[in-house]
């Protein structure tokens, strides 16, 4: 079993907050994560066993009321329960009484959303990064704002870093040797989430259509959203592209990424980024295969950003450094694929480019994000498919994509 990094702060947690939940996409190993966690000690039931949850959607304050301490898995499912938990915590305020799992998101469901407003933890398990599929330790952000970086020693490079790109981080794609067998479970997950954890949260009548207007948005991931044209090609409204993406967001399919801003600068590009949250279900929706790639590398670029962009997002559940990502583009076209804004309010920049090379132009977006910020700009790096860190002036630098994950442990026998 891979050791989540997740996982301590969900036992730290328990240890002080009544009510703990584990939101993330289906399959990405909550149920795993928490029953690793039960000890004997917690009751376990799972929503998806339709007598359970035909018991809790029908009276949730007599199946809460049997429970003392228990973990409840899927709970959006049935989200009638959170009310009868906040009573059952406000009559009993221990901590760890009872944690949760959800394949999608009920926090932003507007029943549901004050329910535990102060008793509750949510925490995000997304599916795995690239470091806890090697067992490494997740130091890029700290790296990243104090300058630093150590090269790789077992760097991935060129068709390696393509396969791991390809692969994405579900356990149950990864384990399958065959990218083709990989690409049909993606296939499969895809087919099973747009249609059943959709209809947990929300009316979506015209499934077919919601699954066409899920394979466009794989065409644009990496990509400034323009929600009039995405939806013209399912024949649905901007209002209804704008919900559909928000409901996709739900289940954890995608992300947004909002664009950084600031008043001192004028003249930026104020349009999100949208990204797939796995790349292996992105090649899946889009059909891609290594060898197409590699006779079409212009294709892997906007998979390596959604892949960075990812990661990244796996890394804040672990890293000691605390960021928010945006992306920043003005109107002369200079950008940076991922702005990362510190609680202190000190910047980073990070641009991907899918080469084994870099050039002083790849740093325009990056120096024009430093000269605008000044001071609060700390770092700015470029990710390439590389194994060396090369310096390129004051505050930035060429950084291999294998800094994002780091090393293995070392064999303590060699």
């Amino acid at each position: 079993m891979y050791e989540r990094w997740v996982t301590a702060g969900v036992r730290r947690a328990l240890e002080d907050t009544p009510v703990v939940l584990l939101v993330g996409p289906r399959r990405a190993g909550k149920t795993t994560l928490v029953r690793s966690l039960e000890g004997g000690d917690l009751a376990y039931y799972t929503l998806d066993d339709p007598t359970t949850r035909d018991f809790a959607a029908s009276d949730p304050v007599g199946f809460v009321r049997g429970l003392d301490r228990a973990i409840i898995d899927e709970v959006q499912r049935a989200p009638e329960l959170l009310l009868a938990i906040k009573k059952a915590v406000d009559e009993d305020y221990r901590p760890g009484r009872f944690l949760l799992t959800g394949s999608a998101n009920v926090m932003t469901l507007s029943r549901v959303a004050d329910s535990l407003a102060g008793r509750m933890e949510t925490l995000r398990l997304l599916p795995l990064a690239r470091g806890e599929i090697i067992g490494g330790l997740p130091s890029f952000l700290s790296d990243l704002f104090e300058g630093t970086f150590r090269p790789p020693r077992h760097p991935l490079l060129g068709d390696e870093l393509v396969q791991a790109v390809l692969a994405g981080g579900y356990p149950e794609a990864i384990a399958r040797d065959r990218e083709d067998r990989r690409r049909e479970w993606g296939r499969a997950y895809l087919e099973s989430v747009l249609s059943r954890d959709l209809r947990d949260i929300a009316a979506v009548e015209r499934l077919t259509d919601f699954a066409r207007f899920a394979r466009l948005l794989a065409l644009r991931s990496g990509q400034l959203v323009n929600y009039s044209q995405i939806g013209g090609g399912v024949g649905v409204s901007h209002k209804t592209a704008q919900r559909y993406v928000s409901l996709l967001e739900k289940i954890f399919l995608v992300a947004t990424l909002q664009p950084w801003f600031s008043n001192q600068l004028k003249r930026l590009v104020k349009t999100p980024k949208l990204h797939f949250l796995d790349t292996g279900l992105l090649v899946a929706a889009r059909g891609l295969a290594s060898d197409g790639l590699r006779s079409r590398r212009e294709e892997l670029g906007p998979l390596l950003e959604s892949f960075v962009h990812a990661e990244i997002l796996r890394l804040r559940t672990a890293d000691p450094v605390r960021v928010s990502p945006y992306h920043f583009r003005d109107h002369d076209g200079h950008e940076v694929d991922v702005v990362l804004e510190r609680e202190d309010g000190s910047l980073a920049g990070i641009e991907v480019k899918a080469r084994a090379s870099v050039r002083p132009t790849d740093f325009v977006g990056l120096r024009a994000l430093a000269e605008g910020c000044g001071d609060r700009f700390v770092r700015g790096v470029v990710l390439y498919d590389g194994d060396t860190v090369v310096p390129f002036g004051e505050r930035l630098a060429a950084v291999p994509l294998s800094c994002l994950w780091g090393d293995p442990p070392s064999d303590p026998s060699s």
